[in-house]
C-alpha cells in the first residue's frame, strides 16, 4: 500500500483482488476530532468561569434551570445514540480519523445529516444552562464555527468525492443540521 497525500486527506493506494490499483480516499481529514473540541471548549469555558465569573440569573430559579439543561442533555444523548447506532449498523466507522465505508441515510440520519454533531451541542449547552457557565455558552459561537468549517466542511467535501452523486442527492434531500 503507498500513501500520496493530497491537500488534508491521506489517500491510500491499493490492489483490489484482481490486480487493479484502486484509491481509498482516505479520511476527512478534519482539524480535531469531535468529541476534544466539544471538551476542549468545556474545559476552557469552565476555567473562565471560574477566573472570570459573569453573573446571570435564570428566571425561575434552580428547578427550571436544571430542568431545561436535564432535556437539552437527554435529547442530546439520544441524538448521539442513534447516529453511533446508524454508523454501526451500517459497518462504518464512527471516529473521523478512519475511512468511512457506507454512506449513512437512513434512520436519524435522514431528518439531520449531523445527528452526532447536533447531539454534542445540545449536551453542550444544557452543561452549560445548568451550571450556569456563561463563558460556557459563550464559547458556543467559536466552537460552532470551528465544527462548521473544520469538522462539516471537510468531512463533507469528504463524502462527496467518496460517494459522489449519492452524497450530492443526500445532501439535497437533508438538512445539515435541523
Amino acid at each position: 500500500m503507498e500513501h500520496d497525500l493530497q491537500g488534508s486527506t491521506l489517500v491510500a493506494m491499493t490492489k483490489d483482488a484482481g490486480g487493479q490499483q484502486t484509491v481509498d480516499a482516505g479520511t476527512a481529514g478534519v482539524v480535531a476530532r469531535p468529541p476534544l473540541l466539544f471538551l476542549g471548549a468545556l474545559l476552557i469555558g469552565g476555567v473562565l468561569d471560574r477566573l472570570l465569573p459573569l453573573p446571570i440569573a435564570v428566571p425561575g430559579g434552580d428547578l427550571i434551570r436544571w430542568t431545561m439543561a436535564g432535556a437539552l442533555i437527554a435529547i442530546g444523548l439520544a441524538l448521539v445514540v442513534a447516529g453511533i447506532r446508524n454508523f454501526l449498523g451500517a459497518g462504518t466507522p464512527v471516529p473521523t480519523n478512519e475511512p468511512t465505508r457506507a454512506l449513512v441515510t437512513a434512520g436519524i440520519h435522514g431528518w439531520t445529516r449531523n445527528p452526532i454533531y447536533v447531539g454534542f451541542f445540545l449536551i453542550y449547552v444544557g452543561i452549560g444552562v445548568g451550571v450556569q457557565g456563561v463563558w460556557i455558552l459563550l464559547l458556543t459561537i467559536p466552537l460552532a464555527i470551528t465544527v462548521r468549517y473544520g469538522v462539516v466542511a471537510r468531512e463533507e467535501a469528504y463524502l462527496e468525492s467518496r460517494f459522489g452523486e449519492a452524497y450530492r442527492a443526500y445532501k439535497a434531500r437533508v438538512r445539515r443540521w435541523l
